[in-house]
């Protein structure tokens, strides 16, 4: 049977939204963030050495990078569905923005995350920190433009994916600068799919 290995108010969210789009059977084994520190427990390192949270197993494959997780899990479970076919423009489009999500756009938002926690120390780092997330979300609203999904016209990998550059954008209350965006992460929350994961997953925040 798989697992996913799912902590509260993380991008395992994401994993869980794209098994219940699957339909495929797992098990769902939930850790709680420490309330004071906001960190993952240890048990979670008993798992994967990083102690992070998505973590799939599947029989001897255990995961624990939400972009290696989708496509595996969309290879695996997809049977066909919720990607590209190989060898065209989509499909190359449709692994740019699988690591694109974690590899440039997180990038910013994490940033403003922690160094708004510094509150005054950190004003100096903050202009520099707003235009690369307004740079980013400039792109990613601009390539939603007229579109429905990020790429091709039915949901895949890609949206499961930049959903959680969405939802952080959103929690910093930056998504009313991008109506594409804001549009599009309001479709995906309205599927049911989406709103079974928020029922086996638990309400979530992302600040």
């Amino acid at each position: 049977m798989l697992t996913l290995h799912h902590l509260n108010d993380s991008r395992s969210q994401r994993i869980v939204w794209l098994l219940e789009e699957l339909g495929a059977p797992y098990e769902l084994k939930r850790y709680q963030r420490d309330a004071t520190t906001r960190l993952a427990p240890p048990e979670l390192e008993a798992v994967h050495p990083l102690g992070k949270s998505p973590v799939i197993v599947d029989g001897e494959v255990t995961i624990a990078e939400s972009g290696a997780i989708v496509d595996y899990l969309i290879r695996r479970y997809g049977k066909g569905a919720m990607r590209p076919a190989e060898g065209g423009a989509e499909f190359e489009a449709y692994l740019e923005w699988l690591q694109y999500a974690e590899g440039s756009a997180m990038l910013p938002l994490m940033m403003n995350l922690y160094v708004s926690r510094l509150k005054q120390a950190g004003a100096p780092l903050q202009p520099r920190i707003d235009g690369e997330m307004a740079r980013h979300l400039g792109h990613v609203d601009r390539a939603l433009q007229g579109r429905a999904f990020f790429v091709g016209d039915s949901l895949t990998g890609a949206d499961i994916q930049m959903s959680f550059v969405a939802e952080v954008a959103g929690s910093f209350g930056r998504l009313a600068t991008y109506p594409n965006l804001a549009g599009w992460i309001g479709r995906m929350h309205a599927r049911p799919a989406f709103q079974r994961s928020l029922e086996k997953g638990g309400a979530y925040r992302m600040a």
